[in-house]
């Protein structure tokens, strides 16, 4: 046996964990998303995530797509819930491309949570949050080295009401480019 078989089956193991799925409503479009660009979330599993981008005006001077930091920036979850939805798998696949073409990039990954449950709670569920993502994209081939992971709980909503379409909102990870 490989010295590393135990690494790569606790990786395995693991892996099924992060990209668990619960069936809910996506939250509205991401805020954090590029002027112009816009996101479709499928309505159902079998389809595909759509990234829209509005295209460059002739003369100016933009990067290739393939260079650009990916407009989908937020990941949603359920209520208490850390696992990655499978509509967010191909934002966060696309957000590690980018990593790993760009070697001198770096992000940070905020998790975050609602309001409710305690400060300590939030903190918490909002760094296993930040981790899985951060996960998920080292697998997809993020280096460790370009990521950083960490949680402010309920401290920073980004919808300001006491409703489950506010909470829906603030139940995040957000990528943050440096």
């Amino acid at each position: 046996m490989h010295r590393f078989a135990p690494r790569a089956r606790a990786a395995l193991a693991v892996l099924p964990l992060l990209v668990a799925a619960c069936a809910s409503e996506a939250p509205p479009a991401d805020t954090n998303a590029a002027p112009g660009a816009t996101f479709t979330l499928p309505s159902s599993p079998q389809q595909s995530f759509a990234l829209h981008t509005r295209q460059p005006q002739k003369g100016a001077a933009s990067a290739s797509a393939a260079e650009q930091i990916p407009a989908q920036r937020s990941v949603y979850y359920d209520l208490d819930r850390y696992d990655i939805k499978p509509e967010f798998r191909q934002a966060i696949e696309a957000n590690a491309r980018y990593l790993r073409a760009h070697p001198g990039a770096r992000v940070t990954i905020q998790g975050n949570g609602d309001e409710r449950g305690s400060r300590e709670y939030n903190l918490a569920l909002g760094q296993r949050r930040a981790e899985g993502v951060r996960q998920m994209m080292h697998v997809s081939g993020a280096a460790e080295r370009q990521m950083e992971a960490v949680s402010f709980g309920e401290e920073k909503p980004k919808a300001l009401g006491h409703d489950e379409a506010s909470w829906a909102q603030n139940r995040r990870s957000d990528l943050v480019y440096e």
